[in-house]
């Protein structure tokens, strides 16, 4: 889609750019474009952004089976009150089955492969599903560069080893930023959130590492 020059071009031209302006770039690419939400904290931020400028986008949430109740609760009142175009993808194993056969969440530090594995199961399998039913072409995402070291290497474009542009419109926005973003436009966020992927803080959950 871009050559690694020709993104290294765009990231500066976006650099300043609003979040808006980044979607409506992307959009204006005239590929196949989706979103995708964990409803983890603060996520409604960037899904009302969103749904402002593009009613319709696909939005993909990889339901992992392992969120807290809080955050079942709060995407629910996301999903109701912005009206997404959600797309819901689950694991093609129950969490109580896969935990009874793994001994529950397998961390990384005792078994790297097996964790691996859970974390296809859970998360980089149903992903693709959802990639190959949307056949999308540009990914719009809510990474932040403050969240992770590995995040701190990317920018507002990237490309992925699945050959997505990945779009990260409040790549730049620091956390008191999206904080205030949410608070403005009084949008409900979970305050207990859990990624059976990641395990520990600061640990990428595999979409932005994997193919």
């Amino acid at each position: 889609m871009f050559q690694q020059s020709e993104l290294e071009q765009l990231n500066s031209q976006l650099r300043d750019k609003s979040p808006q302006d980044i979607i409506q770039w992307a959009l204006g690419l005239g590929r196949r474009v989706f979103a995708s939400t964990s409803f983890s904290p603060n996520s409604a931020g960037l899904l009302h952004i969103i749904k402002d400028i593009a009613p319709d986008l696909p939005v993909v949430w990889v339901d992992s089976g392992y969120n807290m109740p809080d955050t079942y609760r709060t995407a629910e009142k996301i999903i109701n009150d912005l009206q997404l175009n959600l797309h819901v993808y689950i694991p093609q194993m129950t969490a109580e089955r896969r935990n009874a056969l793994m001994g529950g969440i397998p961390h990384p530090d005792d078994d790297e492969a097996l964790h691996r594995e859970f974390t296809r199961q859970v998360k980089l399998e149903p992903f693709q599903r959802a990639l190959n039913d949307l056949q999308g072409e540009i990914w719009i995402t809510g990474i932040r560069q403050q969240e992770t070291e590995f995040r701190k290497s990317l920018d507002i474009l990237t490309l992925d080893d699945r050959g997505l542009l990945r779009v990260a419109p409040i790549f730049y926005w620091s956390e008191d930023q999206l904080q205030d973003y949410v608070d403005q436009h009084n949008l409900p966020s979970c305050r207990h959130y859990f990624d059976p992927t990641k395990v520990i803080d600061g640990r990428e959950c595999g979409l932005h590492t994997s193919a």
